[in-house]
């Protein structure tokens, strides 16, 4: 439906039902982060930099694939709308795609099982732009207040963390198969089939601000002027580095606990009270979200998350249990607010850059965010793989030399709170407060109203 709701806020089930399309793409890339290194490296036996170097691939050649995408659903001029078909023309190439990542294909080589993962993942990533940049470009559109941005993307949040512990299920589905490749393929066939199921409800509850005419700047030009944006470009660089870092972590959890820590074993109870102390923290943040500015928010939350990961460094076999869970539940506390806030701070530069330009141009300053997302992911694993190779890590050894457990030690601790460090450093400058963004949306309504008379 095409609607405009100005000053109305959002029923928490719409809310609930609209985030069920984060929920999505969070299981994917939250599988994709945890366990697809692991997977290439011990269950298909490819050499951990070319397994590292499948998700890098792709998301270069994806690169361009997110603004464009945001810009055809910012141009786009169906009945129907500009954003939601897009919902239901991508979720079945979305799933299907993510099924095929994971098939075990019968080539004795190993450059041509990389060919073969590679060439999915770009498919994948391709499916997931189609559904996922109009999706995002729709929350500045139905959602106009600061707080209520805050608390749509808070339960996006939500809905993305409940997404990881389907990620975990998929694991223990694939262990509970037999722990093979072919057991992990057999999981992802079934996750897959959730992944295109949601995309309907999404469509039903959604609605999109009527728009009289496309924007009129070519793509060239609207990409030169994203970039001159200073409270864009800002944003976009202390999220990069934060995105990054949390894809590090991701992707090493499960190293960590199994090869420093030494408990296989612990990995899914550990990561299950992980992800439960996230969802707990969200009403937290977002009730200081709601008494503070966001960039305040993020940067305290940073620096909490900082502290948690540089007690990681210490880890060992020697840590009791409550020990690990302790330091989890410290991270998690900061984790949560990382990827919350950015996002909740994205319709509000929107917004400053229709001020300057006269034109909503949601689509693409969402597509490119979106490619700051896949491309922060796609870093962390090619450095974790890269890391890995130089350090000696073998997936058919039980144990591992001790410059590979240090490698993973050290990417689980000091690499991401450097990356934090300069993200916080960073958004030290951010400035759109609230009280900035208070006068934008004045300005805009006043203009709208002289246009209109």
């Amino acid at each position: 439906m095409t609607q405009d709701r100005p000053g109305t806020r959002i029923p928490v089930r719409t809310k609930i039902v609209y985030s069920l399309g984060d929920h999505t793409v969070n299981l994917v890339l939250s599988s994709l982060s945890l366990f697809y290194l692991f997977f290439l490296t011990d269950k298909v036996g490819l050499a951990p930099v070319l397994a590292g170097a499948v998700p890098w691939i792709a998301r270069s050649v994806d690169a361009i694939t997110d603004p464009v995408m945001g810009r055809i659903s910012d141009h786009t001029r169906w009945r129907a709308g500009r954003r939601r078909p897009w919902f239901l023309i991508g979720a079945l190439p979305f799933g299907l795609c993510f099924a095929l990542l994971w098939v075990t294909v019968p080539f004795d080589s190993e450059l041509a099982q990389f060919a073969y993962y590679t060439s999915v993942y770009v498919l994948l990533s391709l499916a997931m732009t189609v559904v996922s940049v109009p999706y995002l470009a729709l929350i500045p559109e139905m959602a106009r207040d600061y707080d209520d941005r805050t608390s749509f993307n808070t339960w996006r949040s939500a809905l993305g963390i409940v997404a990881v512990f389907f990620a975990v299920g998929m694991s223990s589905l694939a262990d509970a198969l037999g722990d093979d490749a072919a057991a992990w393929s057999y999981a992802a066939w079934i996750v897959s089939v959730w992944l295109v199921l949601p995309w309907l409800p999404v469509w039903a509850v959604s609605w999109e601000r009527p728009v009289e005419s496309p924007p009129a700047m070519g793509f060239r030009e609207g990409l030169r002027t994203l970039l001159n944006h200073a409270a864009y470009r800002n944003l976009a660089t202390f999220y990069l580095l934060a995105r990054t870092a949390l894809d590090v972590v991701s992707a090493m959890f499960l190293f960590y606990i199994a090869r420093v820590i030494g408990r296989p074993d612990d990995f899914e109870i550990t990561l299950t009270f992980f992800l439960f102390v996230v969802v707990a923290a969200l009403p937290m943040w977002l009730m200081l979200a709601q008494r503070f500015d966001k960039r305040g928010v993020f940067l305290l939350g940073v620096c909490w998350w900082i502290g948690a990961q540089l007690l990681m460094l210490f880890g060992g076999p020697e840590w009791p249990r409550w020990a690990m869970f302790a330091v989890a539940g410290f991270a998690a506390v900061g984790y949560a607010v990382a990827d919350l806030m950015p996002w909740s701070m994205l319709p509000d530069v929107i917004d400053e850059d229709e001020l300057e330009t006269g034109e909503r141009r949601e689509g693409l300053y969402n597509g490119s965010f979106t490619f700051l997302r896949k491309v922060g992911g796609a870093t962390a694993v090619l450095l974790a793989g890269l890391v890995l190779q130089l350090a000696g890590y073998d997936g058919e050894l039980e144990r591992q030399p001790e410059s590979a457990v240090t490698a993973i030690r050290v990417m689980m601790g000091v690499v991401p709170a450097v990356l934090l460090g300069a993200s916080a450093w960073l958004a030290r400058r951010y400035p759109m407060s609230r009280e900035a963004h208070r006068e934008i949306l004045a300005r805009l309504a006043h203009r709208a109203t002289s246009t209109r008379r």
